[in-house]
């Protein structure tokens, strides 16, 4: 019986008639290299293994602490007690989450959580694309030191002016109300409101002078190009500073644990400190300790959630806006 020649074999008659390498070993052994490495414009299979594999690796990290959490809040006490039970329960406990939803106290922390981030991002949103277009598009005296000036507010750390901030809102009456949060968002000094400013400043830059020019011989003021031209086209900056906005006032712990201390409606991110401090108070009095972690962890899931619905219904214009806005440069 005669061998199979190498011109029976389909994929090596298609590489001999496209490889630049010629019939033979070489051209077999382009075609090789072709299917892996590919061209600059077409990446071969080995790039691509690469990609997927990174992915992969960075989607484990972030997704294996919500996988945890979620599969410590509903075990039950055999399973808490069995070391052999880790990520798979045996059965579906929900006793841990409505003790975590009694102890955070949930409906009102989150009415509180979510006024104060909403307020804050719209706030923060609105004088930060104002301060931002005033530093890409008008001049005005003194403009590099006060733009050198907001680059100092943003690398100088909060625990710096906490203290002067503390006496300043003790002598207006602010301290355990909601004022201190809010109000500097007004002025775009809130949480990261230096960055918000920066975002702003930067995708006001990039649009053409064009508009502008032909807003000012239509006779229109800066107010007016900014309200009528400037910001209905900034949509998607405007989605990313109050996304951000959002996120990192619904987190925040460290300026409503300075300024509400004393306050009995508050964010849930300082009803998880009281709760973790009250949890603590039970580990001393006896209470296994196996049988804590799945109410902090339930507690933890209830603060996150509102944040994963919200991204899941914003991640188009969320990615998007980073892409226009220059983040990612």
């Amino acid at each position: 019986m005669a061998k199979p020649s190498l011109e029976s074999i389909p994929w090596i008659k298609t590489r001999r008639r496209s490889s630049p390498a010629g019939f033979g070993r070489k051209g077999i052994l382009a075609g090789l290299k072709f299917k892996l490495l590919g061209r600059e414009a077409d990446k071969g299979l080995l790039f691509r293994l690469l990609m997927y594999l990174l992915l992969i690796d960075v989607a484990f990290i972030y997704l294996k602490p919500v996988f945890y959490m979620v599969t410590t809040m509903i075990k039950g006490a055999p399973d808490l007690l069995d070391p052999a039970v880790i990520w798979v329960p045996t059965g579906v406990y929900g006793g841990h989450l409505s003790e975590a939803i009694e102890m955070l106290d949930y409906a009102k922390s989150f009415g509180v959580s979510l006024t104060v981030s909403t307020l804050s991002a719209v706030l923060q949103v609105f004088s930060c694309a104002v301060a931002g277009y005033a530093f890409a598009r008008l001049d005005f005296p003194f403009k590099k030191f006060w733009f050198a000036a907001l680059l100092f507010t943003f690398i100088m750390p909060p625990q710096v002016t906490i203290l002067p901030s503390i006496l300043l809102f003790k002598e207006l009456g602010w301290i355990n109300t909601f004022w201190p949060l809010i109000v500097p968002a007004v002025f775009g000094h809130g949480l990261k409101g230096a960055l918000f400013v920066l975002i702003f400043r930067q995708f006001f830059f990039t649009l053409p002078k064009e508009m502008e020019e032909a807003a000012r011989i239509d006779g229109a003021g800066a107010l007016r190009i900014f309200f009528r031209v400037m910001l209905p086209i900034s949509r998607s900056a405007i989605i990313v500073v109050f996304l951000f906005s959002f996120v990192w006032a619904w987190n925040d712990a460290y300026f409503p644990s300075m300024y509400m201390f004393g306050a009995s409606d508050v964010p849930l991110s300082v009803g998880l400190s009281k709760l973790n401090a009250q949890l603590a108070m039970e580990a001393q009095e006896g209470r296994l300790r196996a049988f804590l972690e799945p109410v902090k962890m339930g507690a933890a899931f209830l603060i996150i959630l509102p944040l994963l619905v919200l991204y899941a219904f914003t991640q188009r214009w969320f990615v998007e806006g980073v892409e226009r806005t220059g983040l990612v440069e």
